[in-house]
């Protein structure tokens, strides 16, 4: 389904060509009751005469059917961690007990179908290390590793620097930003909240007097907030995180939860630190030890280009393309 009015404009230059579900009524307003319809969704398209096919998911589109012989090429997120993780996915998303119910009645079929779609891939290229890990667990398949990338030359170092730690992101539980807030409400030190979601309000109660809630900002807003902070917080466990790589792109270290795919795309004492522990008193620690003048902001600058620039993404992906297209 494609709702325009939700996106940002240039999306309306794009050929974007939708499924039956986009003339069902609420589709676009309540899309979470078209769950069970996806998967008919993506293998209605018809994508014969193509000689490759990409598929970016993180749930359903990797169940495309591509025409021989032509290739299919599924650059993967992550599996659908509802299907795979389905207790773990629960707790961290903070699921209410309607939804809790109609999930697991739909999650068997849906986990059948997920496993045969995955064999339709002829390749699958995964976003971190996880990522492969988890390919192979849920389906079996080895992957390539391209990772994610920005514009790093649309961020730009502050030559003057705030007192204030930074956090943000999708307020939801399993960011864990009640971490970072607990954190700073324990020593007293000055935190932006950025951005916003269903949390917000749980974690505005939370706050202390030195926790200021931004809100959500616009994009030179968020450089300079980036920019300009002692350090990005980042208290989750995610299978990437672009959040920490724009943080590194203006130059400032980011103290990480050291799990997950930070571990990939963090320096541990020179562009940034991770505590060990999820919890509060491990951040605590951290930010007790934490001096923002030992990391140099140009080289946490040159660690993101040479891995995470769009220039390194654009040659990765285009030369593993033309690979497969050689081979087919």
């Amino acid at each position: 389904m494609y709702e325009p009015r939700v996106f940002p404009s240039f999306y309306r230059d794009w050929d974007i060509r939708t499924s039956f579900l986009q003339r069902v009524p609420l589709s676009r307003s309540h899309h979470q009751l078209m769950l069970f319809f996806y998967p008919m969704a993506f293998e209605s398209f018809d994508l014969s005469g193509y000689d490759l096919v990409l598929s970016l998911t993180s749930g359903f589109s990797h169940g495309v059917r591509a025409t021989r012989p032509g290739k299919h090429v599924s650059y993967c997120l992550t599996p659908p961690r509802f299907l795979w993780t389905f207790d773990s996915y629960l707790r961290l998303e903070g699921v209410g007990r309607s939804t809790r119910l109609a999930l697991g009645a739909m999650v068997p079929l849906l986990r059948r179908w997920d496993a045969t779609a995955s064999r339709r891939v002829d390749t699958f290229v995964a976003i971190s290390k996880v990522i492969q890990d988890r390919i192979e667990r849920c389906y079996g398949r080895q992957s390539e590793l391209i990772y994610p990338a920005i514009d790093v030359d649309s961020f730009r170092p502050s030559e003057e620097i705030g007192d204030y730690f930074l956090v943000g992101g999708r307020l939801i539980p399993y960011k864990r930003i009640d971490l970072a807030i607990e954190a700073c409400n324990r020593l007293k030190l000055p935190l932006k909240v950025v951005g916003g979601g269903r949390s917000k309000a749980a974690l505005q109660k939370l706050a202390g007097p030195t926790v200021e809630f931004v809100g959500r900002v616009d994009e030179e807003e968020l450089r300079r907030l980036y920019a300009r902070c002692r350090a990005f917080i980042f208290p989750g466990e995610e299978d990437f995180g672009l959040t920490p790589i724009e943080a590194q792109a203006a130059g400032r270290p980011v103290i990480a939860f050291g799990r997950g795919g930070t571990r990939e795309t963090i320096l541990d004492g020179e562009t940034g630190v991770f505590f060990d522990e999820q919890s509060v008193d491990s951040l605590v620690d951290t930010l007790r030890r934490f001096d923002h003048r030992a990391y140099d902001p140009a080289r946490i600058r040159a660690h993101v280009r040479s891995s995470f620039d769009l220039s390194v993404f654009r040659e990765r992906f285009i030369r593993f393309l033309e690979g497969e297209l050689c081979e087919s």
